[in-house]
């Protein structure tokens, strides 16, 4: 079996949940319906952390999983606090989807909450995703 397969096949769940993930991070963006405003404003911020947190699990395996939580809760808290910075680079990205979807266009506390959940989230999905890596 090559390095690569054994790979894929250590790591199949993770990548599985990181194809999942990405979708539904998405579709709160677009989402409409009940509970409209939170869905696209703040629920896509648990979805974020989740995501940021399998991928750089699956990147960095010799990483123990607390500290990849810890290292994308800090750094998505930080990327909130940015939205209190508007320089025209910043805002010409944050113009697009793409830019709005990941760095946010708008300061909020709660979504520190959210990204909060989201790293509990993880803790739980690594844990269980991943049980043979060191945590």
């Amino acid at each position: 079996m090559s390095r690569l397969s054994g790979y894929l096949r250590q790591n199949r769940w993770l990548l599985v949940a990181l194809v999942a993930v990405v979708p539904l991070g998405f579709y709160t963006k677009l989402y409409s319906g009940p509970w409209e405003h939170w869905v696209n404003n703040s629920l896509g911020g648990v979805f974020y952390v989740i995501f940021w947190s399998l991928l750089l699990s699956l990147l960095l395996p010799e990483v123990r999983r607390w500290k990849v939580i810890i290292l994308i809760f800090l750094i998505t808290c930080s990327l909130e606090f940015m939205q209190l910075w508007h320089p025209p680079f910043l805002e010409r990205v944050r113009s697009t989807f793409l830019g709005a979807t990941l760095i946010g266009n708008s300061f909020v506390w709660l979504d520190l909450l959210h990204y909060l959940l989201g790293s509990l989230v993880s803790v739980v999905l690594l844990h269980y995703l991943h049980p043979f890596r060191v945590s």
